[in-house]
């Protein structure tokens, strides 16, 4: 579905992203992992230009868009990538001054312009979906952080994007809600969406992508399916990633 090749970024004179290539297939799960500084989030944030490559090609599989960063981006072209994706922070960046309804009908009746009642209708049935159809009347400060990520998971699909980015989505949770916001993510998994998640969650990585990639220095280590990534890792680099995340290296997991 998406293809990006040669992906460069520098933040004063400090190259955090070396040439990095990736595709994701439609309905495909992605986990990026790795240490801080390696280079997952600038990544992910390049891949809706809230940050600027200096080099490299995005393109969409179906001929719809291709962007080559080393050349002047236009307008049009920007507003297509974002139309296409959307993000979930690490900090929620909800409005504070607008309820949880209101929050998840923002893009729908602001960006696509649908009629306020269809968006109405669409953001509670969202809200169901990530179970808070009944706090849908709240407003930020009177939801849990779980609670908040969870009005950002919808805010996020309500535009029916292409491509859903995940930066560290339960970084910012206390542990115990962690597991709700987990949860959410996974339903969206088994419903097809396609999602990119960096996380350190990595038993939710292994249970939950398709794909799993090890970002280290502005570069992927390895990529491989969640078994074989688990189970069966090719670099030294992953295997002592692994061992000091605390995780085992389960052989008869890839089986």
């Amino acid at each position: 579905m998406l293809k990006v090749t040669n992906i460069q970024k520098s933040f004063n004179g400090n190259q955090v992203l070396k040439g990095i290539d990736f595709d994701i297939n439609k309905g495909e799960v992605v986990a990026i992992l790795g240490p801080s500084g390696s280079g997952k989030t600038t990544f992910l944030r390049c891949l809706n230009l809230l940050e600027r490559p200096e080099q490299g090609v995005l393109e969409f599989s179906d001929g719809s868009l291709k962007i080559d960063f080393s050349k002047k981006i236009s307008k049009v072209d920007e507003l297509k990538l974002r139309r296409r994706s959307s993000m979930v922070f690490q900090q929620y960046n909800l409005f504070p001054h607008r309820t949880a309804l209101e929050n998840v009908m923002e893009g729908m009746v602001v960006v696509q312009k649908q009629p306020k009642e269809q968006a109405r209708e669409k953001a509670l049935a969202l809200l169901e979906k990530v179970g808070l159809k009944a706090k849908a009347a709240l407003y930020p400060s009177q939801l849990s952080g779980g609670q908040q990520q969870r009005v950002g998971i919808a805010r996020a699909l309500a535009v029916q994007p292409d491509l859903i980015l995940l930066d560290e989505p339960t970084s910012a949770l206390d542990p115990e809600l962690v597991g709700e916001v987990l949860q959410a993510l996974k339903l969206l998994a088994q419903e097809g969406w396609t999602m990119i998640i960096v996380t350190h969650e990595l038993n939710f990585a292994r249970d939950v992508a398709d794909r799993v990639i090890l970002m280290e220095d502005g570069n992927i280590v390895e990529q491989n399916s969640a078994a074989q990534f688990f189970g069966n890792p090719q670099k030294e680099r992953t295997k002592q990633f692994l061992l000091q995340a605390k995780m085992p290296i389960e052989q008869d997991y890839c089986i």
